[in-house]
């Protein structure tokens, strides 16, 4: 679709972000499994991390299109920026704008929005997974105070110095599930260290631990007994968000890789004039366009208030396979040079994958697409 005036320019702000800052220095920061806290910060200086938020705390309240715009110019560079701010903002600070008491949006939200905070969704444990619902963390009430015993893990943005929040699932009861914030430092509250993980070792991912951790009873997000449901609301929007940052890598594998088709020679003509290589460039890019479509049709009916669940899974389907199909065609146009971790498409190919199941898995994707259908 055809962007207007202020959309253009967001894009074009955060792409030119991408290219000049983060993309220069990023693949050190991978290396390292470094997480890249200024870039983070100079994101929410532009509004990034805001962009979702209601006006009167801060934010611009633009919706979920104007996210996924980031994202996508993003994930362009690097998927590992993308995802802190994809998690921080749709399963985070989202949840406190629309669940959160008065007094919960007021204490920190202007922080989530100004970009001078994170938030971690504490959802999957280590015998959940894709059964999310499964949860075993517990938390009872005593004394005016949650107190919460359990463990999380793969939690993203868990353990930075920017973390300002942990937003945590507990059974608060027989067959309820709730919503608790804990902040870090509170004692009881355990973040493990950072995984080894194949891919996005840019971004902040731990596990977390709660041993007679003792919050507020203010600290409930939303009504009692409704988190998981909460959570599936803002899942689909999630959903939406990983499209974008998928969009962007496979639009990244594809810019990468017709640069280097007409620069690299083989048999005396550049590789871009065989018709191998020329038809998978062509697929590549039908690939990223129709991902592109997806996402912006459902962020679109997200922003306008109607269903779209569905598209949400139709949309993070569809991307996520194009993101990694798009990895493997350029890491195979590459050559040798693929297999190299300085090459951004490298960097991509090890990336990608976790896009086919985190968000809910690529079956649980087409689960949803299928009920749609009524079947």
């Amino acid at each position: 679709m055809r962007l207007d005036i202020e959309q253009t320019e967001f894009a074009a702000a955060v792409r030119e972000f991408a290219e000049e800052q983060i993309k220069p220095v990023i693949g050190g920061f991978y290396e390292r499994g470094e997480f890249p806290i200024d870039l983070v910060r100079e994101l929410g200086k532009l509004g990034v991390l805001g962009v979702t938020l209601p006006e009167e705390y801060g934010g611009s309240g633009q919706g979920l299109f104007m996210l996924g715009l980031a994202l996508e110019e993003i994930a362009r560079v690097d998927a590992s920026v993308a995802v802190t701010v994809e998690a921080s903002v749709t399963l985070g600070a989202e949840g406190i704008a629309r669940y959160g008491t008065k007094e919960q949006r007021e204490r920190w939200l202007p922080r989530l929005a100004a970009g001078e905070g994170l938030v971690a969704f504490a959802l999957t444990e280590p015998g959940g997974g894709t059964d999310a619902g499964h949860t075993e963390t517990k938390a009872r009430l005593e004394d005016g105070e949650w107190v919460i015993d359990g463990a999380k893990c793969f939690i993203t943005n868990a353990g930075t110095e920017m973390t300002d929040l942990i937003i945590a699932t507990a059974q608060t009861g027989p067959g309820e599930v709730s919503c608790i914030a804990v902040e870090p430092g509170t004692p009881g509250l355990q973040v493990g260290p950072e995984y080894s993980k194949v891919g996005w070792r840019a971004s902040d991912t731990r596990p977390v631990y709660f041993d007679s951790c003792r919050v507020p009873e203010a600290n409930l997000m939303g009504q009692r007994g409704r988190g998981f449901v909460q959570f599936l609301e803002l899942l689909d929007g999630g959903r939406v968000a990983i499209a974008a940052l998928a969009t962007g890598s496979a639009q990244g594998c594809l810019d990468e890789s017709v640069a280097h088709a007409k620069e690299r020679e083989a048999f005396g003509r550049p590789i871009a004039q065989n018709q191998a290589i020329a038809f998978m460039l062509a697929d590549m890019r039908l690939r990223a366009h129709t991902s592109r479509l997806a996402w912006q049709d459902a962020a679109l009916r997200a922003d306008a208030g109607e269903p779209f669940g569905a598209d949400a899974a139709l949309a993070k389907l569809h991307a996520s396979q194009a993101a990694v199909e798009n990895a493997r065609d350029a890491t195979q146009i590459f050559g040798g040079y693929g297999f190299m971790n300085e090459t951004p498409v490298a960097r991509a190919w090890r990336d990608c994958k976790i896009l086919e199941i985190g968000e809910g898995t690529n079956e649980v994707q087409r689960m949803i697409i299928a009920r749609s259908l009524g079947v």
